[in-house]
C-alpha cells in the first residue's frame, strides 16, 4: 500500500486506528482518535469517511467515532476461535454454575492475553477481564498458565522480549513454570485486584501445548481456590478432548 509522508503505509495507519479503541476508550472524538493513531487530524477527517462507508468504524449522533459492526462481522468468521468457543461454552455453563463466578476463555496472541468469551455471574467479585479485551501475561494466572504450557520456542521468544519486567516480576520464573505444569494450573493472589484469586487451566492440543486457558476468579483468602482449580482442569481436559474430536477427519 502506499506511504504517507511519514513512512508508514495505509496498513500500518489503519492498524493504528483500530488498536487506538479497549475497553475504556470505546467511542472516541475524531480529534482524540486522530491523537491516539499519530495521524494528522485532516488525514483522519478523510480516512474516517472511508473506513465509516465500509462500516469499519461508526459514528454516533453526537460525533463520536466507535469500531463499526463490519468488524464483529468479520472476527466471528474465523474458524479457529468460533470452533473453540463453540466448544468451550458448555463446559464454561457448567463451571459458572457451579462455582458461581464469572468464566473466561483466553488465548495468547502479541503477548497479551486475549479474552475470547466470558459468562458472568451476579454477586460475583471483582473481574476485570472483559471479551475482546487484553490482559498481561506477567500478572494473571490466565498469562502464566498459557506460557506455562506453550512450546519451548514460544516462552524463550517471549522472555527475550520481556525479559525486564518478568525478572522484576517473577524471580523464580523457571521453578514457578515448573510448578504449574506438575498442578496443571497457575494461580495469583491479588495481582490484579488485592480482593480476588485468578485461577486457570490449560486447554491443550494433541501434543500436549496450549491453545488456550479456562480461568474464574475467586474471593482472596477463601477455601473455594482449590475446589476451583479443580473443577477447572476437569472441564479443560473435556474441552480439550472434545476439540480433538471436532478436528479429527
Amino acid at each position: 500500500m502506499a506511504n504517507s509522508r511519514s513512512g508508514d503505509s495505509m496498513l500500518d495507519r489503519l492498524v493504528r486506528i483500530l488498536d487506538s479503541f479497549d475497553s475504556e476508550n470505546q467511542s472516541l472524538s475524531v480529534i482524540a482518535l486522530a491523537r491516539r493513531a499519530e495521524i494528522p487530524k485532516a488525514t483522519m477527517y478523510r480516512l474516517l469517511d472511508e473506513l465509516v462507508g465500509h462500516g469499519l468504524l461508526a459514528r454516533d449522533k453526537d460525533g463520536q467515532v466507535r469500531l463499526g459492526l463490519r468488524l464483529w462481522e468479520l472476527a466471528n468468521r474465523s474458524t479457529t476461535t468460533q470452533d473453540l468457543r463453540k466448544t468451550a461454552l458448555p463446559f464454561m455453563e457448567d463451571i459458572n454454575q457451579l462455582l458461581g463466578q464469572n468464566t473466561q476463555l483466553s488465548m495468547l496472541h502479541q503477548d497479551e492475553v486475549l479474552i475470547i468469551e466470558r459468562l458472568s455471574r451476579p454477586g460475583s467479585v471483582v473481574n476485570q477481564a472483559s471479551v475482546a479485551g487484553r490482559m498481561p501475561v506477567h500478572s494473571t494466572s490466565m498469562g502464566m498458565a498459557l506460557l506455562a504450557f506453550s512450546r519451548p520456542e514460544v516462552i524463550r521468544e517471549f522472555l527475550d522480549r520481556h525479559r525486564e519486567i518478568m525478572n522484576s516480576t517473577h524471580p523464580n520464573f523457571r521453578a514457578e513454570m515448573a510448578e504449574i505444569r506438575r498442578n496443571g494450573y497457575a494461580s495469583f493472589d491479588g495481582f490484579i485486584d488485592p480482593e480476588t484469586t485468578g485461577a486457570a487451566a490449560p486447554i491443550l492440543d494433541n501434543s500436549g501445548y496450549q491453545v488456550a486457558v479456562l480461568s474464574v476468579v475467586v474471593p482472596r483468602d477463601s477455601t473455594s481456590l482449590q475446589p476451583a482449580a479443580m473443577a477447572l482442569r476437569t472441564a479443560a481436559r473435556g474441552i480439550s478432548r472434545a476439540l480433538l474430536l471436532t478436528n479429527t477427519p
